[in-house]
């Protein structure tokens, strides 16, 4: 079978929606894909692993810019292959597209690990529609992950018409809002101080009481509906389009079980119709990311 065909990608996904394990050097700069190898040992039959390339860490994770530089794509997945001690890597993305490299040159140089068997299928992270497109003139593109729930809707400008046309799976990151749509999170004081989300502008005074105001909202209809508030969130994702693969985190297996409990619920026509009133697409204020961090995703 022809890698990346239609028919391998849907199965593809339907493996995903019950197993996947995914990792970037960016995550821990290449300690996670160590931690990834001991969980994995004896265990790689029937698993999907993920990683990603692209995004410049120090050794103390200080971001040093974006690389998608053929030698360094070649050079990454090595590293990667060797971290997570496998002779072959299921999905590997482009953490974030490089402006400075064509990304006709980063495929290319992808593609080459998959016609060595070193990656079997390839994905992209924050591109835009016309990188997508000339992306997967070069080699079929899998996936796309990108940032996408009730909170961050910018995807329907013409991301997700874009994977549908193609056949591409659309990965949403943070379905549950950087753990605002769980209801748990009511202000940023209780975050640590380096936590990433206190920069984010719509966590940040205004914005925040206006945004919050909508998840209390969330949290009396999940409530009306007999969910929990992340469930409710999570359903809406799935009911998008079956080529869209939420993908949230947590780090306690109960918020596992209850992410997992998303899958149970029917939403109808009348739900989706509330849920969209009450987070529009253009509803939530402030950014998703600062402004530096905005000009590196959809390019």
């Amino acid at each position: 079978m022809t890698k990346g065909s239609a028919d391998e990608n849907a199965h593809t996904r339907q493996q995903w929606t019950r197993r996947v394990w995914c990792r970037s050097r960016s995550y821990g700069v290449g300690h996670n894909e160590i931690l990834l190898e001991q969980a994995l040992r004896g265990r790689r039959e029937g698993v999907i692993i993920a990683t990603k390339f692209g995004n410049m860490r120090t050794l103390v994770g200080e971001h040093t810019g974006v690389n998608g530089n053929p030698e360094y794509v070649r050079a990454a997945a090595h590293m990667s292959l060797k971290r997570l001690n496998v002779e072959t890597i299921d999905l590997y993305y482009q953490h974030r597209v490089d402006p400075n490299t064509p990304i006709e040159e980063t495929v290319a140089a992808m593609a080459e690990l998959v016609n060595e068997g070193k990656v079997r299928f390839l994905g992209l992270s924050e591109a835009s529609s016309a990188t997508i497109r000339r992306a997967h003139a070069v080699h079929p593109i899998t996936a796309l992950q990108t940032e996408y729930s009730l909170w961050s809707r910018d995807p329907e400008d013409d991301l997700l018409a874009t994977c549908r046309e193609l056949n591409i799976a659309f990965v949403a990151y943070s379905p549950l809002g950087r753990g605002v749509l769980t209801g748990q999170i009511q202000s940023t004081e209780g975050l640590a101080a380096d936590d990433f989300r206190r920069m984010m502008p719509r966590m940040q005074g205004d914005a925040l009481a206006q945004n919050m105001g909508r998840v209390n909202e969330l949290e009396a209809l999940a409530a009306q509906k007999g969910v929990t508030t992340a469930q409710l969130a999570l359903a809406w994702v799935l009911h998008q389009g079956d080529y869209i693969i939420p993908i949230p985190g947590t780090r306690r297996e109960k918020y596992l079980l209850d992410n997992v409990g998303a899958l149970d619920i029917d939403l109808t026509a009348d739900d989706l119709a509330s849920l969209d009133a009450l987070m529009p697409r253009d509803g939530i204020a402030g950014s998703r990311y600062p402004a530096p961090l905005m000009n590196r995703v959809n390019l």
